[in-house]
Parts: C-alpha cells; structure tokens; sequence
C-alpha cells in the first residue's frame, strides 16, 4: 500500500483531479493526500491591505477552505477518508515535496489561473517535468 498525493485547490479541474485520486486508490489500496498551498503576495501585506486583524491566520483560512472542497465533493464519510495537507509555499514545489516516497501525483490541467486558454496550468507542467514519482493531469 502506497500513497497518492493529489493537489486541491478548490477550483474544478482540482476537484476533477481529486475524484480521479480517490478511484485510483480504490482500486490500488493507497491512501489519498490532498494537498493545498497558499502563499504570501510578492508585493508588502501593509501596502495591500493596512489594519489586518491579528487573529488573520492564513494557514487556518487554508485548512477551512480545503476541508470545505473535500466534503462538498466526496461527503463527509470520504473527506475524512482522505489526509489532509496545508502547506505555505509554491503550489508546484509544495506538491512535488509531498510526491516525495509517493506512488503517484495527481493535479488538474488547470487551477486558479486567469489563463483559462492554455492546455496545462503553471503548476501541471512544471510537476509532470520534475516530480519524483509518476504525474497523472486530468483533464476535463
């Protein structure tokens, strides 16, 4: 038994990527990783966005929103079925750490980007050029 690492994002070509993780499994016997990552801006916080309250915790904010994207696609029974990963960083070298030892890594063709035209998404070409471990891209 191995493990599938799977990036989620929360948009739909992620979500894709995750029911395809979640199949795979079922008929390998490994367990899922869904990963998320967010970062900081590259510009200043305090040139973005003056007065942030202090209790503003990105990583939870990540946490919630990858949860959330977990139940609404798989329910509450295969959301908890899956682990969990929260990272700060690149989404691309994020998920190529976490495919580090793992069986497989799975991503959309496309996350969050505005560049809705192209074939593979930033983060889906750079993995499927330096992962460790075999990349699946779904596709839509």
């Amino acid at each position: 038994m191995g493990r599938i690492v799977v990036g989620v994002d929360g948009s739909d070509p992620s979500i894709k990527a995750l029911h395809w993780a979640v199949r795979q499994a079922e008929l390998t016997g490994d367990t899922v990783e869904a990963v998320n990552s967010w970062e900081y801006p590259a510009t200043s916080w305090a040139s973005m966005m003056p007065g942030l309250p202090e209790d503003f915790d990105p990583q939870a904010l990540a946490l919630v929103s990858l949860n959330e994207a977990l139940e609404e696609a798989l329910g509450a029974a295969g959301a908890a079925a899956v682990s969990k990963i929260v990272v700060i960083g690149n989404p691309a070298q994020s998920l190529l750490d976490r495919a580090q030892g793992a069986n497989l890594l799975v991503v959309g063709a496309r996350g969050r980007s505005a560049l809705k035209a192209t074939l593979l998404g930033s983060v889906s070409l750079h993995v499927t050029q330096h992962a460790p471990c075999p990349v699946t891209v779904v596709r839509d």
